[in-house]
C-alpha cells in the first residue's frame, strides 16, 4: 500500500509504465470496487423531478457516456450510436437502437460541447457498407456490458461481439465474428469540415488517420491548431483493402484525405469464432507520438492483460473513499458518480511528456515534470469537482493547475474556461482563478509573484488589442464591472458566446475577486487584498431589498422593469434571478442581512424550496441546500440534502438531474455522501451535515486515514444530535481542510429529530465576510 500511494506522485507517463503489485494488494484490500461502478447511468434521458420541472433540450440528458479508458486519459473509446462532431450531441445515448461503430473520442462528459479529434471503428459482415448510419447495427441491452475499464456488445445484424478495453492514450478492440461470411473492418475520422486523413499500410499492416480540431465558442470554426492522431495496427494480414468517399468504394487505394464522409476498409480471413484484436495508440501531437503512446503502455500485451490492469488502475483511483452501510444499488450510485468525476480534465501530453502549446497553431512543447492537462469546464467545476481532486488527488491536482498557469503563459492571459486548447471565454466569472487560489489555501500549489500577476490581470485589465478580446483573453465587461461596481443592462457583451446576463456575471466576479484577495493575502499583497475584498463586495449593488432578490440594474442605478424573480431574465446565466440570489458564497452573512436577518433569510429559503425553485440539474444552485448552516438552522441543511440525494440520484439510465458538465453533478453527490461540502473554494473548509453512509474512509494520498462515523446514517436517521473530532466534542457546523488531511475521525451521532442547539451558535458556523 506504501508503493501503491507514493506512485500517484508520480506522473501519469510513468505510472502507466509501472506494473505494480501494489495494485493487486489494493483489491484484496478494499475489495473490486469497479464492480459497482455503472456507466450507463445517465446515458439516458433524465427521470429527476428538477429535469421534468426546468429540463429540456440538451438539459434533459446527463450527456455522459459509457466510455473506457484510465481516469483522465487523453483518449476513451465509446459505442457509437450517433454520427458527427456536432454541438450538444454525443456519441452514445440509451435509448438509440443501433450501434455505428466505436469510437475514439474526446468528449467531454457530461457537456453541451462537441467531440473533437475523433475516429470510428466498425467491423461488418458480407460487405463494405460506408454510410454510417446505414451500417449501423441492431443490438440489445441484455447483450451489452458496460464497466470503466471493459465495454462488450453483441452486433445482431454482422454476428459480432465486440469489446474494447483502453488506457491513458491506448487501446484494444477485439471483434469476434460468430459467421463464415466476408468480414470487413471500417476506419474513418470524424471531421464535420471534411479535413480528416486516413491510410492504410498493408507493409506495416497498419492503419493511419488524424482528425483536424476546430475551435468553439470564441473563435468558432478556427483551426484550434492541434488534430487528433490515430495509429491502429491489424495483428492479421490484410487480404483485401480500399477507401471509400461518399458512395464510392474502391478497391486496392491506400489513402483518402480532405473530403466529406471518407474512410478506409480493409477485409480480414479470419475464422468464426476466433476473435482478432487491434491495438490503438492515439495524441495530440503526431502518428510518431501515437506509436509510442502505444509502445510505452501497451507494447506486446494483449486484450486481457490490458483489461486486468485498466481493473486496477480504476479501483486505485476508486479506493480513495472506503463506503461501510447501505445497499449495493447505494454503492453503485456512489462509485458511478467517483468514476464520472475522475474522467476530466483530461491528460493532453503524450507519454513522453509533449503537448500542443495553448493558443498556438501546430507548436508543440515538451516538459516532463508535470502532466498536462486541457478540457477545463470551469464554470461548473469550481465549484465541487475541483475540491474534490483536491481532497482525493492532490498530486494530480498540482499537475492541473500547474496546467492552468502553463496555458496563461502561453497565451499571455490566464483563461477562462480553457477547452480544445484554446481560450473559449465560455460561461461565464474567471474561476481559473477561484480554482488555483483554493489549490493554494490548502497548500496544493505554492503561487509564485509572477503567477499571481498572471491571475491580478484578468481582474484589472482589457486587453488593448481587441483582436486579442474577441479571440477570448481577458473578462467580458470587465470595464463596465470596474466604472459601476456592477455591469449594467446597458452593457450587453456581445463580444462573448453568453451575451448579456450582466447580473450573474457580476455576482460571479465578485466570488472571484474575494478568491483573488485570498492569494493576495497569502502572498502579502496587502493593497490588493483590501481592494479586492472591497470588490467582493460588489454582489449588494445587484441586490433589490425591496424584492429580497438580485436584478437587472440601468447606468442609472434604476432597477429593470417587469421584474419576476421566479421566471427567466437575459440578465441571469442559466435560470432565475431568486436561483442565482443564493450565489454570495464569500459573505453568506452579508447576505443574510440584507435579506433583513436570519428569520428573514430563512422564510425565504424555505419559501424556496416549498415552491419547487431548487434546480439541481444546474450548476449555479449547488451551495444552495447548505445555506442553513450558515443561518442558525443546520437541522434544515440535512433534509434537503438527504431528499435531493435520494430524488436527484438513481441507478437507472436517468439516473443523474441534467448535464453532468465534467462530472460537477456527480462531484456534488460524492460530497454529499460524505457530508461534506466546500461552499467557498478558496477558504479551505467544508460543511457538516448528514452522510449517506455508515462509515466513510477517506484513504488519503499523504498515507493518512479521515473517518467519518455515522451509524444509521444509511438506514434513514437524519438528524446530527452530536459530533466528536478525534473523540472531543466538535460544536462547529464546518471542518477545516488541514484538519481532514492530517487524519482523524469524525464521529456523528444520529438521531430521528433535529437536535436544535448543534451547531447553531454564531460562532460555530462557517466562514463569512459579515457576520
Amino acid at each position: 500500500m506504501i508503493l501503491a500511494r507514493v506512485l500517484v506522485y508520480l506522473p501519469m507517463f510513468l505510472l502507466t509504465a509501472c506494473h505494480s503489485p501494489s495494485y493487486d494488494a489494493v483489491e484484496e484490500e478494499h475489495g473490486n470496487l469497479t464492480a459497482f461502478v455503472n456507466p450507463l447511468i445517465g446515458t439516458g434521458e433524465a427521470t429527476t423531478p428538477s429535469s421534468k420541472k426546468f429540463g429540456g433540450g440538451s438539459s434533459s440528458h446527463a450527456q455522459v457516456i459509457p466510455g473506457v479508458g484510465f481516469p483522465f486519459g487523453m483518449t476513451q473509446w465509446t459505442p457509437q450510436t450517433r454520427v458527427s462532431e456536432a454541438h450538444c450531441l454525443a456519441p452514445y445515448y440509451y435509448a438509440d437502437a443501433k450501434i455505428q461503430g466505436f469510437r475514439g473520442t474526446h468528449w467531454m462528459s457530461g457537456s453541451c460541447t462537441q467531440d473533437y479529434g475523433s475516429m470510428t471503428i466498425m467491423p461488418l459482415s458480407g460487405k463494405v457498407i460506408p454510410d454510417v448510419k446505414e451500417r449501423a447495427s441492431s443490438f440489445s441491452h441484455e447483450r451489452e456490458t458496460a464497466k470503466a475499464n471493459y465495454y462488450q456488445v453483441f452486433l445482431d445484424d454482422y454476428k459480432v461481439n465486440a469489446e474494447v478495453t483502453a488506457e491513458n492514450h491506448s487501446s484494444v478492440l477485439r471483434f469476434t465474428w460468430m459467421t463464415d461470411s466476408a468480414k470487413y473492418i471500417l476506419f474513418n475520422p470524424n471531421s464535420d469540415e471534411g479535413q480528416g486523413f486516413v491510410q492504410v499500410d498493408t507493409v506495416k499492416n497498419e492503419i493511419r488517420c488524424y482528425n483536424p480540431v476546430h475551435r468553439i465558442y470564441q473563435g468558432l470554426g478556427e483551426p484550434a491548431g492541434f488534430n487528433g492522431w490515430f495509429v491502429v495496427k491489424i495483428p492479421e494480414k490484410i487480404t483485401d483493402f480500399g477507401v471509400w468517399k461518399g458512395d464510392s468504394v474502391l478497391s486496392g487505394v491506400t489513402t483518402v484525405k480532405d473530403e466529406k464522409n471518407i474512410g478506409v476498409w480493409i477485409k480480414l480471413s479470419q475464422p468464426a469464432g476466433e476473435p482478432v484484436s487491434l491495438k490503438v495508440g492515439a495524441s495530440f501531437t503526431s502518428f510518431a507520438a501515437a506509436e509510442d503512446n502505444l509502445e510505452m503502455e501497451i507494447g506486446e500485451h494483449g486484450f486481457d492483460y490490458v483489461r486486468k490492469e485498466g481493473r486496477q488502475i480504476w479501483n486505485h483511483v476508486l479506493q480513495r473513499v472506503d463506503v461501510t452501510g447501505g445497499t449495493d444499488g447505494d454503492k453503485e450510485k456512489f462509485y458511478t458518480a467517483l468514476y464520472h468525476a475522475m474522467l476530466l480534465p483530461r491528460q493532453f501530453s503524450d507519454d513522453g511528456g509533449t503537448f500542443p502549446k495553448f493558443d498556438k497553431q501546430y507548436q508543440t512543447e515538451t516538459d516532463k515534470t508535470f502532466v498536462y492537462y486541457g478540457d477545463f469546464s470551469m464554470w461548473d467545476t469550481f465549484r465541487a469537482e475541483h475540491p474534490l481532486l483536491d481532497l482525493l488527488q492532490p498530486g494530480r491536482s498540482y499537475d492541473m493547475m500547474k496546467s492552468l498557469l502553463e496555458k496563461g503563459y502561453s497565451g499571455g492571459w490566464l483563461p477562462i474556461f480553457p477547452a480544445w486548447n484554446n481560450y473559449t471565454s465560455e460561461m461565464i466569472g474567471d474561476h481559473a482563478v477561484a480554482t488555483l487560489a483554493d489549490a493554494a489555501m490548502k497548500g496544493i500549489i505554492d503561487l509564485k509573484d509572477d503567477d499571481y500577476e498572471l491571475l491580478r490581470k484578468n481582474a484589472m485589465e482589457t486587453p488593448a488589442d481587441s483582436a486579442d478580446y474577441i479571440n477570448g483573453k481577458g473578462r467580458r465587461a470587465l470595464t463596465s464591472y470596474l466604472k459601476y461596481g456592477y455591469i449594467p443592462l446597458e452593457d450587453e457583451v456581445k463580444d462573448a458566446y453568453h451575451h448579456r446576463e450582466q447580473v450573474s456575471r457580476t455576482l460571479e466576479y465578485a466570488y472571484d475577486d474575494f478568491a483573488l484577495s485570498q492569494v493576495a493575502g497569502l502572498l502579502g499583497e496587502e493593497k490588493d487584498q483590501v481592494l479586492f475584498r472591497k470588490r467582493s463586495m460588489n454582489y449588494k449593488n445587484v441586490f433589490d431589498s425591496t424584492v429580497k432578490s438580485v436584478r437587472g440594474r440601468h447606468a442609472d442605478g434604476s432597477w429593470s422593469k417587469d421584474f419576476d424573480r421566479e421566471k427567466s431574465a437575459s440578465f441571469i446565466s442559466e435560470g432565475t434571478p431568486w436561483q442565482y440570489t443564493w450565489f454570495v458564497p464569500q459573505d453568506i452573512g452579508g447576505l443574510i442581512k440584507l435579506m433583513g436577518g436570519e428569520k428573514e433569510f430563512n422564510q425565504q429559503l424555505d419559501e424556496f424550496f416549498a415552491k419547487g425553485q431548487y434546480w439541481h440539474g444546474n450548476e449555479p444552485g449547488h451551495q444552495i441546500p447548505f445555506l442553513y448552516n450558515y443561518s442558525g438552522q443546520p437541522w434544515k441543511t440535512q433534509e434537503h440534502v438527504a431528499e435531493i440525494r435520494h430524488d436527484e440520484y438513481s441507478s437507472g439510465p436517468g439516473g443523474l438531474s441534467g448535464n453532468d458538465d465534467a462530472g460537477q453533478i456527480s462531484a456534488w453527490y460524492v460530497f454529499s455522501c460524505m457530508g461534506l461540502y466546500q461552499i467557498c473554494p478558496s477558504v479551505p473548509e467544508y460543511v457538516i451535515f448528514t452522510p449517506a453512509f455508515d462509515k466513510i474512509t477517506l484513504n488519503l494520498e499523504n498515507g493518512n486515514k479521515f473517518t467519518i462515523k455515522a451509524p444509521g446514517a444509511s438506514s434513514g436517521k437524519l438528524y446530527i444530535q452530536s459530533v466528536k473530532l478525534n473523540g472531543k466534542k466538535y460544536q462547529k457546523n464546518y471542518i477545516l481542510h488541514s484538519d481532514i488531511v492530517k487524519g482523524g475521525v469524525l464521529e456523528m451521532k444520529l438521531g430521528d429529530k433535529p437536535n436544535k442547539k448543534w451547531g447553531t451558535a454564531p460562532e460555530d458556523r462557517p466562514f463569512s465576510l459579515e457576520r
